[in-house]
Order: C-alpha cells, then structure tokens, then sequence
C-alpha cells in the first residue's frame, strides 16, 4: 500500500475507546490479526501484545499510551487508535478523540455502563464522534446483552441500534444472528479467523424477526427514505438498511451494536465491516475549522490532497532510540519529507524529517501522507501537542486541546549530582509528551515538584524516568494539589508602586475591583479603563502581573483561581512609567485584594465508584464515611455484588486500594475519577495551612 493509498472514501479514521478492562487492546489485537498485521494473536495476560509495546503496560496489564496503528480491510485502510481506559490518562482519550472520525466503544457484557464508559462517551459526545458500540465478554458467566444494550440507553442517554443478537450466552454462546443479512455467523476454528453464515435456527427465528423490525423502526425515525418505505409498508432491501444506518450513524443520530467475545476470537470481524459500512471517512466529516493567525478571520479547510496544508500534531513520543515522534493527523493538503512547514501555533519554520506510517511499536518509512491521513514524523524541535502545522503562505491555527489541570503532585529528588543534570532532561521529555504532567520548582525547599491526574499517574512517570532516562531518585510523598480562591467580592483595591532612586523613576497606579468566580473559570480578567487614564501598552502588563500572583496564593502558597478581576481606574506619569512598574503594581494589587476578600482553601473532590460483594457493604459503607466521603447511590451488579457510587476528597483516597483490598479479601474493585474543586471545611483547612507553612 506504500505510496499508493486508497481514495479518501476508502479511509477510516478510528479508536477504541472503553472503561479500564473492558477488553479495548484484546479487541485491537484481534483487528491486527484479522487484517493480516499480525501473524500471531497477542494477549494482555501474556503480556505479549502489540500495541501495549511498554515495559509499564505489559507489567500492569493496562494500556498508558495511545498507539497509533495503519491496518487494511476490504481494501479499506483503518488508522486505528487504541486508547487507555483508566481515567489517570484522560488526556490520551481527549486527544485521541479531537483528531478521529469515528469511535468503537467497549462494554464489558457482565459489568454493561461503567463510570469511566461515561467519562469517554462524553469525551466522545464533545467532539461530536460518530461511534459503533461492540458489547463484549459475551462468553462470561453473568454476560446479559439486553441489560448492557438498556444501560448504553439509560445512562449514557444514547440511541443504541441492536444489529445482531447473541445465539446463548456464557459458556454456550455460539455466535450472533446479523439482523440485516438475516443470518446466523459462527466461529468454528480455534483463531475465529473463517466465520460462518448460516440459516437462523427455527426457535430463534421468531426473536430475530421482532429485532429486525425494532432496528427498522428505530433508523426510520431519524431517516427519511427509509420513512418513506415504512409508511408504505415496503420492506426494505439489505442494501437501503445498510445505507440508512450509515447516514443516521455518521449523523450521530444512533450508535449500532455488536456483540461478541474478543477473547475466544468471536464477533470481531462483523464489527470492522461496520466501522467500514458505518462510520464516516475524512470526506463524511464536517470541513475543520481553523483562524488565520495574524488577524483571528475563521475559515474552514475541505479534505483535499491539493489544498493547502493543515495539520494538527496530537501527540509527542520520546523515543530512546530514534527520538522525538511527532504524531500528527493531516486535515488538508499533504506532508512530505524533507519538507519545510510552519508552526502556526508558535509562528516558527519547522523541517519535516521522515514520515513514518506507524506499526505500534514497528515503523515503516513512506514519502509522503496526504489529507484525511494520520502518521508521525521525525524531526521537529519546537512543535507540541495541541500545535498546528501548516503552509507559510496561506496559514491556519486548529483549535487547540485544552487539558485538564493537575491534582496531585510528588516531590522528586535526584540520588546523586550525576542524576541531576539527567532528571532535568528526562522530565522536560515526559512533560512535552503528556500535557496534564507538570513540573515546577519549589521555590521554598528547593525540590522538584511534579504534578499529575492521580496515583498511578505519577507512578508510570516516575517508572518511566527511572527505566528510559536511567535517572535515580528519591520520591517524597503523594500531595494533594489545593487551590485557593476568595469568598467575597472587593468592590476596590488600590496600590500605587513608586520608586524614586536616583535617576529615572518607577511609577504605577492600579485601581482592581475583585470578585469571586465561576467554578472552574479559573482567572479572568476584563478592563473598563476610560479616558486613557492607563495607557492601552500598560494594561496587558497588569494582567501579567495579577496572573504571575495568582501562581502562588496568600493562605498557604497554592495557586489562586476562580476569580473575576476588572482593572477600572489608576494613573501613570510621562516618564517614570514602564512596563515592569505596572506589571509590579497589578501583582502586589492582586496580593492585597484576595487578603481583603477572605480567601478560602479548594481541594480535588473525586467520583468514586466501589463494586463489592454485598456481604462487605456495612464494611465498605463505613470505611468510606471515615474518608468524608457522600454516599450518591447504590445499586445491584451481577454476581451477588453492589456498586456504589460517591463523591470523596482526593487527600483522603491515598492507601484506598490497600484497605478495600484488605477488607473484602481481594474481590472489591473501585475506579475514581477528578470531578471539581469544592471547598475545604475549616477544621481541615487548619491543618493543611499549618502542614503546608
């Protein structure tokens, strides 16, 4: 396929996304090996799988990065992305999802709707992806279809489309029964490799039949041709069903359903025809759109090879061996070698090295990648996540990602003055490949703080340093990562900085009016400066001087955010006004209004979902009131277990593993993810100021 890549309408563009242990890598190894990547099928509990290629994932059986994977069917190229389940790397998910087409979401047929299923059909939802739903473990004792098929409908709010239904289940599921071909398919080799077609058996022909005119109904309502054939009681033809579900898929008005078994090598290959009968390829989806860099104009750019170049780099990887891969997904136009592009983003020249069609953890070298395509590049020094690439003579910038902040951070010392020099380097490289990673130094102690999504998080990073940078530290304790915010408005904070010493003075005269914010709204800042009495050059210093504060709050150093501040009076003089004196001025401003306007300590607050045998309840109930946690709702899974779900401080989640484990002798499981910032009641607040100072 070198050089010679299918018309776009042949290009699918695609991941599988799905909460953790739901099967995603199970499943993605299988497409590789159905579509001739592979000669072998990989196993996550063997730890010989592909796309999970690092030490850290096969160790822990679960996928960290996203890897990025070209694969053929029916002369159909899939660009495929299998991305991690666990919510620490959200941000693998996020960035996968702004540059796919299509999705094929993962249920576990036991467990149906998980909390982090919900997390990423909402990621999904916000970038509008199409998606196909493939409901597995089919063959698992406690595996109910039409369970999982309501909870997609109920909890995620969506429309699923059932196109097949399952022939038994548990140990005696055969196959499925395809209701638009209106036949039942079975595996009979060992790989699942050869499937076969058969006639319905007799006593499921009745349930088949009642499916079928179920699906109809269901597309009918969102098309109108098929509409049309139903209110004339027409059948329709396999072909016209199979292109009505196409355009309500794409029009993301239905998700289908597949069923099957990734493990036993069953239901696979039904659901790569679908992603190609039903998913959109790069001309099927709406046009991207871009500004213009100099004067903000916004404008779109169609999927076309000769139009000018678009790209958006979603992913940086720090290889050991080659260096930095850039992974990108071209939008229009084409990247080819050796060619000189430009970083829009940044307003920098950058030179494309190879590209590189990537094979997860194998690479084959082409000339060039066109419109609609996604591949990666060798070379680039100053681009990023989030950045666009495009043609100097007619640029564009893409809308950038935006990621979410950290919640917990650890502190980071080097073993000896040789591994210092290499800590800074290897955590520069891990910081410009994972967006939500932060690193910063404390200014009071001297340490290297690093800040991450959660536990586990910080733990690959820190393996990771150790493994692939060869750097030996010492790592501190996991520490929450508390903001700070005010509690009432300020309706007037004056500061004047003047300083005469000699020579020319330094003069400024800043009038802030300061009022608590939105949830999550972070700092914003608005001017209502009239009449010139702060010059127009003097007020983007001041913001920088009130966001520079906002860094490090008064109560116990955190950052401050959720505050509204409007510059709306103050006053400079002809000569010893500056740049330096104004940014001073909007800084010590800032300082005083949040000491005036009773701040307040804000802490992570996590949704937690705990699934246990219902003997441990009062148990587990009771250990989770101890960690100031609120109960939201209980309900029963399979298996004699009870899922329950609440909302608990991030600071007292720390060891939660160990003690669940513990107290239901291995058979609970929990998963937690961020939800927002709330404040700290004030006996704890105490003790996190004084821990702090």
């Amino acid at each position: 396929m070198e050089g010679k890549r299918p018309p776009l309408e042949r290009v699918r563009n695609i991941g599988i996304i799905a909460h953790i242990d739901a099967g995603k890598t199970t499943c993605t190894e299988r497409i590789l090996y159905y579509t001739g990547r592979t000669h072998r099928i990989g196993n996550v509990d063997d730890g010989n799988t592909v796309t999970d290629w690092m030490e850290q994932e096969r160790e822990r059986g679960i996928t960290i990065t996203a890897a990025a994977i070209s694969a053929e069917w029916n002369e159909h190229l899939i660009n495929l992305i299998d991305t991690p389940g666990h919510i620490d790397f959200t941000a693998e998910v996020q960035r996968s999802l702004r540059v796919l087409d299509g999705g094929v979401v993962v249920f576990d047929a036991v467990q149906g709707v998980e909390p982090q299923s919900e997390t990423v059909w909402r990621q999904a939802d916000v970038y509008a992806v199409p998606r196909l739903c493939f409901i597995n473990k089919m063959d698992r004792v406690g595996a109910d279809f039409m369970r999982a098929v309501d909870m997609i409908r109920d909890r995620l709010g969506a429309n699923p489309v059932v196109l097949q239904v399952p022939v038994g289940s548990e140990n005696d599921f055969l196959g499925v029964v395809d209701l638009i071909e209106m036949q039942m398919i079975t595996w009979v080799d060992q790989l699942g490799a050869r499937r076969e077609y058969q006639d319905i058996p007799v006593e499921m022909q009745e349930e088949a039949e009642f499916a079928r005119e179920n699906l109809i109904e269901q597309v009918a309502e969102h098309d109108d041709e098929l509409l049309q054939l139903f209110s004339e009681e027409k059948a329709p033809t396999k072909e016209q069903l199979r292109a009505a579900v196409r355009r309500v898929t794409i029009a993301n008005f239905v998700s289908p359903v597949y069923c099957g078994t990734a493990l036993k090598n069953k239901g696979i290959q039904p659901v790569l025809d679908g992603v190609i009968d039903f998913l959109p390829s790069p001309l099927d989806v709406p046009a991207v759109v871009g500004s213009h860099p100099g004067n903000g104009e916004v404008f779109e750019r169609e999927a076309d090879d000769r139009g000018p170049l678009s790209a958006l780099v979603f992913k940086i990887v720090s290889d050991p061996y080659v260096g930095r891969l850039a992974y990108f997904r071209v939008y229009s136009g084409m990247i080819e070698a050796g060619a000189k592009v430009q970083n829009t983003s940044k307003g920098r020249r950058e030179r494309i090295g190879r590209v590189i069609r990537m094979y997860a953890d194998r690479r084959e070298e082409v000339e060039r990648v066109t419109a609609g395509d996604i591949a990666a590049t060798l070379g680039l020094k100053n681009t990023f996540t989030g950045e666009t690439l495009s043609d100097a003579n007619q640029p564009i910038v893409l809308e950038n990602i935006d990621f979410p902040d950290p919640v917990i951070s650890v502190a980071v010392e080097p073993k000896t003055t040789g591994d210092q020099d290499k800590l800074g380097v290897a955590l520069q490289k891990l910081a410009e490949e994972d967006p939500t990673f932060r690193v910063r130094s404390d200014e009071d102690t001297g340490q290297t703080i690093i800040s991450g999504m959660g536990e586990l998080h910080l733990e690959v990073i820190v393996d990771r340093m150790m493994r692939e940078f060869r750097v030996q530290a010492n790592i501190g304790r996991p520490r929450v990562a508390y903001h700070e915010s005010i509690r009432k408005a300020v309706d007037k904070v004056e500061y004047r900085h003047v300083k005469q010493s000699g020579g020319r003075g330094q003069f400024a005269h800043v009038v802030l009016k300061m009022e608590p914010g939105k949830p999550g709204s972070g700092i914003t800042f608005a001017t209502k400066i009239v009449g010139g009495v702060i010059p127009k050059e003097f007020i983007r210093p001041v913001e920088q001087g009130v966001r520079s504060a906002a860094d490090s709050g008064v109560l116990a150093g955190y950052p401050v955010t959720d505050v509204a501040i409007t510059l709306y009076d103050g006053s400079f003089h002809e000569v010893d006004s500056s740049e330096i004196a104004f940014q001073i001025a909007g800084s010590m401003a800032f300082r005083q209004g949040v000491s005036k306007a009773r701040p307040v300590l804000l802490e992570p607050i996590m949704k937690v979902e705990v699934v246990v045998p219902e003997d441990y309840m009062g148990d587990i109930l009771g250990e989770l009131s101890s960690r100031r946690a609120s109960i939201g709702g209980m309900e029963p899974r399979p298996g004699g277990t009870q899922s329950i779900d609440a909302v608990v401080p991030l600071a007292d989640m720390f060891g939660y593993a160990t003690a669940l484990r513990s107290r239901t002798q291995g058979r609970g499981v929990f998963s937690m993810e961020f939800a927002e910032y709330r404040r700290v009641p004030d006996s704890v607040a105490e003790v996190v100021v004084k821990g702090s100072t």
